[in-house]
């Protein structure tokens, strides 16, 4: 749709550009029958405000087309326009999704591992991926997950993750120290969802020859909308070989104790964010004491994630939780950093050690 005759100045020609379009999302968003059903429409519409001097007309349909991708990323009958800051971000978008394609084949991810500790003793670490950008230095997965998710790329970044997490267990199982450490790996909804994922899993478990007891795969509730009797099959056919499962952010997305009763799990983890407020916030406190009777009566592990001061640990003990994985610990340390820690925590000289 091109408007003509619009007010000579930009904002004005914005608003006027916008009744247009709210116009047109309101039109097509008017139910129809087809058939005997009623049906709805949505769109998305993209703006791009242009004059004598704005460059060709393909430059003008590329600006409107970033527009409108980037309101269908907002949601159903969007709109947005397009401006040079929103040019910046896509193409800053484009040039990270080529280097994250690249960073993959040039070794540039490592694993940071944060302890899981029990009374007295570290139970198991969360292996947690970091990507080394050759000019950003490390980056922390909030900034580049979500792209790998959207792009697919996630599938060779989970990959990774397991195949580097069981060879660390092969290297860890020849010390007396860390060879019954437990490792657990993030699971992505569409890894988890891949046809052959269960036979990718066995396969990378027998090349490198890892326990798989040491094995714990943390999964998101988010899984549960596909079909539950696949999610299912898939675990029970994972545990029969010795994996575990851990269900993560537990009571922030799809909670059902339908489906609970019937999923093959090891540990329920309390979300961060209960854990956070739980000294200030009674509701958070109350859903962290509902997890954790429900962790006891289904005999499921429950471990509290995001544990950062001692009050926090004081009170989710008098609740009954004893595991704790958070920074009154530990934080996620690169493989060097974990190996100074762990003698000193065991040794009783860490200062962590003293907290607990």
């Amino acid at each position: 749709v091109i408007l003509e005759d619009l007010k000579k100045d930009p904002e004005d020609a914005a608003i006027q550009a916008r009744n247009v379009g709210e116009k047109i999302l309101a039109s097509i968003e008017q139910p129809c029958l087809l058939g005997e059903h009623q049906a709805r429409s949505s769109a998305s519409v993209g703006i791009a405000i242009f004059g004598p001097h704005s460059g060709s007309a393909q430059t003008i349909l590329q600006q409107a087309d970033i527009a409108m991708h980037c309101a269908q990323s907002v949601g159903p009958n969007g709109m947005q326009f397009f401006t040079p800051a929103l040019q910046f971000a896509i193409n800053a978008r484009s040039t990270l999704v080529e280097e994250l394609r690249r960073a993959a084949g040039a070794n540039q991810f490592l694993l940071h591992y944060q302890p899981q500790v029990e009374s007295n003793a570290l139970i198991g670490v969360e292996a947690l991926i970091r990507w080394n950008h050759p000019k950003r230095g490390i980056l922390a997965p909030a900034e580049f997950i979500a792209l790998a998710e959207e792009t697919g790329i996630i599938l060779t970044l989970g990959n990774w993750v397991l195949e580097a997490a069981c060879e660390q267990i092969v290297a860890w199982a020849d010390r007396k120290e860390t060879q019954d450490i437990v490792v657990a790996v993030n699971v992505s909804g569409s890894q988890f969802r891949q046809r052959d994922f269960v036979d990718q899993a066995l396969a990378v478990i027998d090349r490198t020859g890892a326990n798989p007891g040491c094995i714990m795969l943390e999964i998101t509730e988010s899984m549960f909308l596909q079909d539950i009797k696949e999610v299912i099959g898939k675990m029970n056919q994972l545990k029969s070989h010795g994996l575990r499962f851990a269900l993560d952010d537990f009571g922030t997305g799809y909670s059902s104790l339908s489906y609970l009763k019937h999923l093959p799990l090891a540990q329920l983890k309390i979300d961060r964010a209960f854990v956070r407020d739980i000294l200030t916030d009674p509701a958070s406190s109350a859903i962290a004491q509902t997890v954790i009777s429900l962790g006891r009566t289904m005999r499921i592990e429950v471990i509290a994630e995001g544990a950062e001061t001692v009050e926090q640990r004081d009170l989710l003990t008098s609740l009954g939780c004893d595991r704790f994985q958070g920074y009154l610990f530990g934080r996620p340390m690169p493989l060097n950093e974990f190996e100074v820690w762990l003698p000193a925590f065991v040794g009783g000289t860490s200062p962590f050690s003293h907290s607990i």
